[in-house]
């Protein structure tokens, strides 16, 4: 039941008669409440209104008796920001806020009349000031960008719009309602499409939702051209996601796979849904719609690598215009076709039926062939690049026939520097430039990378952020310092050659994936492999992880490889199954426990435990490392050049020499006397660093002009040269790859002058004796 509650009334009929006392009471609660509401006002436009679209963020900060409004701050004309973002109010220190609120209180608004008009119109001979919600009234224009400036009623910005569009209306495209098309503060037109007009509301409320990342015209989806206009006419567009990217669990339903198989007869015993990872039995979606699916036994695809289409999708592709149907070939021999070739799936317009001449063809591009036809124990990988080059190809000049061999070996033999130039016409003219704090490189890039408005294909341009102030930086130095930390970063094992290794928080954070994404981003763009693939990571990465036998090598773990090591040193039947019994809670846990019946058992045993350790422990830190290296299309470029890439990736770089040195640097002569000298000079330096004559090394010179301790693949750009100078030490101008060195008259002054600068530049902190002629 309602609460009623009963009053009596006062003496003449009117309200009950009130003490003194509670008077006084009310008249004391009455004052804090105004103390309270004056608290909360916003010290530079005294309003207490707490509207973000309009006045932006409402900051409090008792601590220090300040209430202030975002944008109120954002556009007084008499303060910046010297402090980081999390200092203050956004930047803004309390005690420069202090010192602006002072000044506007002598400054009188000339719409409401009140002090506090910390705005002024920047028109010159213009003395308006403002308070920012008297300007919002008035119709005032506020630049969210560049100074942030702002613009009075009679001088604010206009578009320039041709009469001949200014003739109808149309509906806003947001909000549906009709406008008239007539450029005023409350309506604006489309920069980049003449029949699109908004209100200006309208606009506003989209792009505070959208942020800088998703805010383009709502026709044509242009972001420069109409950002830059809405800009300039006073639309705020914060730099943040977009509010639908910010919901929790927003894309959810996006993580969950379909998995179900959808051809005409399955032949899984186990259901249409069961799906076995690494098996026939695996569940294959449509390559184009990801709605259907097939298991690779149902199907007529013979590797998880091929591509599937459903049949919808393969019909649309066979009646569309751009889809040249292949011509008839003649059907292989029939004991080469399986029996899931016959089923009712047809093979797919992108492998179509081949001729046995084609197929042999085939073989010598496969790179399963070539880790099964040549990559053996005494594998000519092991050798130097020089000497394996024709002795990989010839166990499979048979295959091919010999019209084809020809070609086919000068595929085999491209030198992968020429690879990656090719890959390298992907990198655009557009330029992204990445802020890199060295003492984080690894931090510094993962956050350059993950911004939503990099990409991998925008030339690079780098910026060192130091606590000694910022300065131009060297991409290759970037990028080689990028690759140093990743061998000896966490997510690899090993101490020489590594495999992945099984990071559960580096998963989870998805940092594999970004591992092989710098490391296509390095070969790409210029930058050194990291000389790290053990062979049995790299024969994962080409022929895929079923196809590979991992050795003792690969194993890091000390338990592991003590498990194997008593499991393969049994001598008799007896010990085999001693050892299994000893270690029987591992083999369970890991699926490699089996019963033994004769001592050669032991050798497949142990095959599984180091499949399980290299292999399948780490499946899906390896995907995602495969994921970050199909950046650029690098990783199936190694599967195309298996040899050309096993050269950079697998091996060290060529150890330098002074004749390597000398060729790389191109030589700017001045003046022919002391440039003969000082060459001089340089040379006899060179030779006595490659004899260890120095405290330097020859790829500490190579650092110092360049940022990079070897020769990338694909070389330099621009081309690393030497200049003559009058000075007394050497400088290495890493952006541009130049060399300076300093014109002395004794060579011991020259040695001494390069040894203390190289030293010091790049940190050297070894001591060394050397002798030194004196």
């Amino acid at each position: 039941m309602e609460k009623i509650e009963i009053v009596a009334a006062g003496p003449c009929g009117g309200l009950p008669a009130a003490s003194s006392d509670s008077i006084s009471k009310a008249h004391i609660m009455n004052e804090n409440n105004l103390c309270q509401i004056e608290n909360f006002a916003c010290v530079l436009c005294r309003r207490t209104d707490d509207y973000p679209e309009k006045y932006g963020e409402k900051k409090i900060y008792q601590d220090h008796n300040l209430t202030i409004h975002y944008y109120c701050l954002l556009m007084s004309s008499g303060i910046w920001q010297r402090g980081e973002e999390k200092d203050g109010v956004y930047g803004f220190l309390i005690e420069d806020i202090k010192k602006e609120v002072n000044r506007a209180s002598k400054l009188k608004c000339c719409i409401c009349k009140k002090n506090g008009a910390s705005i002024g119109c920047v028109a010159s001979k213009c003395k308006r000031s403002y308070h920012f919600p008297c300007g919002v009234q008035k119709q005032c224009i506020f630049q969210f960008t560049g100074n942030f400036e702002s613009f009075c009623w009679d001088h604010r910005p206009v578009q320039n719009t041709p009469s001949s569009h200014c003739t109808v209306s149309s509906q806003c495209t947001i909000c549906l309602e009709y406008v008239e098309h007539l450029p005023t503060y409350s309506i604006l037109g489309s920069p980049c499409c003449k029949n699109a007009w908004f209100h200006r509301d309208c606009l506003q409320v989209q792009a505070l939702s959208a942020g800088k990342f998703f805010f383009k015209c709502p026709l044509c989806n242009n972001s420069d051209k109409f950002q830059s206009e809405m800009l300039r006419m006073g639309i705020h567009i914060p730099e943040k996601d977009a509010s639908w990217e910010l919901e929790e669990n927003a894309y959810q339903e996006l993580l969950q796979h379909y998995q179900h198989c959808d051809v005409r007869r399955c032949r899984c015993k186990q259901g249409r849904e069961y799906n076995e990872p690494d098996s026939k039995w695996e569940i294959k979606r449509c390559q184009y719609c990801g709605s259907r699916g097939t298991h690779l036994a149902c199907s007529s695809i013979r590797t998880w690598r091929q591509n599937w289409e459903c049949f919808e999708c393969r019909s649309i592709i066979y009646n569309s215009d751009d889809f040249k149907r292949p011509k008839k070939r003649s059907l292989p021999n029939s004991e080469n076709i399986g029996i899931t070739d016959c089923l009712l799936e047809q093979p797919s317009p992108k492998f179509s039926r081949q001729s046995p001449r084609t197929q042999k063809k085939d073989l010598l591009r496969s790179p399963k062939i070539l880790h099964q036809g040549s990559l053996t124990p005494n594998s000519c990988l092991d050798k130097p690049p020089c000497s394996r080059r024709l002795r990989l190809i010839s166990p499979l000049i048979n295959v091919a026939t010999k019209n084809s061999t020809k070609r086919e070996i000068n595929t085999l033999k491209r030198d992968v520097s020429n690879i990656l130039r090719e890959l390298g016409f992907q990198i655009k003219q557009k330029t992204r430039k990445l802020y890199i704090n060295k003492d984080s490189i690894w931090n510094s890039a993962i956050k350059g990378f993950r911004k939503r408005n990099f990409n991998p294909s925008d030339t690079i341009e780098v910026q060192f952020c130091n606590g000694n102030g910022d300065a131009d930086g060297s991409k290759h130095e970037f990028l080689s310092l990028l690759m140093k930390h990743l061998e000896s970063s966490s997510l690899f094992e090993g101490s020489m050659s590594k495999n992945i290794s099984f990071n559960s928080e580096a998963l989870k954070e998805n940092l594999y994936y970004e591992a092989g994404r710098m490391i296509a981003i390095s070969l790409v763009h210029g930058g050194p492999p990291p000389f790290l693939f053990s062979k049995t990571l790299f024969h994962c990465l080409i022929s895929g992880p079923e196809n590979v036998e991992p050795t003792l090598e690969d194993v890091e773990d000390s338990n592991t490889m003590q498990i194997i090591t008593k499991i393969k040193s049994s001598k008799n039947l007896t010990h085999l199954r001693s050892a299994i019994r000893d270690y029987f809670e591992y083999l369970s846990h890991i699926g490699c426990l089996r019963l033994v019946t004769m001592l050669s058992d032991k050798d497949v045993l142990v095959k599984d435990i180091l499949t399980y350790h290299v292999i399948k422990r780490v499946q899906a830190p390896l995907d995602s490392f495969q994921q970050g290296l199909r950046t650029l299309g690098v990783l199936e470029t190694m599967q195309k050049y298996p040899e050309a890439f096993y050269s950079i990736l697998c091996h060290k770089p060529e150890r330098l020499t002074t004749k390597i040195l000398s060729d790389l640097f191109t030589i700017h002569k001045l003046s022919e006397a002391q440039d003969t000298r000082t060459m001089g000079f340089w040379m006899n330096y060179l030779q006595n660093v490659e004899s260890g004559e120095s405290v330097v090394t020859l790829e500490d010179i190579l650092a110092f002009a360049t940022g990079c301790r070897s020769i990338p693949p694909v070389g330099f750009q621009p081309t690393p040269s030497i200049e003559f100078l009058h000075a007394d030490y050497p400088v290495g101008t890493k952006c541009c790859n130049r060399l300076t060195l300093p014109i002395t008259c004794t060579y011991k002054e020259f040695q001494e002058n390069m040894d203390f600068a190289i030293r010091n530049a790049l940190g050297l902190e070894r001591e060394k004796t050397y002798y030194n002629g004196c």
